[in-house]
């Protein structure tokens, strides 16, 4: 998991749900949050696809998205 991932689920978990630092090993965390990343990442790369037609391709699009949290 990248930087970026790590500040906004840490700030995600320490809002939302601090009590998971004690119940979770940092193992299960970055699974957790991982996936809930790549679902996000997909969710958006998906929503994009209508909006594409005229721009930039759907490849070029998803990468914009997904470098930054090192997805690739």
């Amino acid at each position: 998991m990248n930087d970026t991932l790590k500040k906004l689920a840490n700030r995600a978990l320490d809002e939302a749900v601090p009590e998971t630092w004690t119940t979770l090993t940092p193992e299960q965390l970055d699974k957790v949050l991982l996936k809930f990343a790549e679902g996000i990442l997909l969710e958006c790369n998906m929503a994009l696809t209508p909006y594409l037609r005229d721009m930039i391709s759907r490849n070029e699009a998803c990468d914009l998205i997904n470098k930054p949290f090192g997805f690739e």
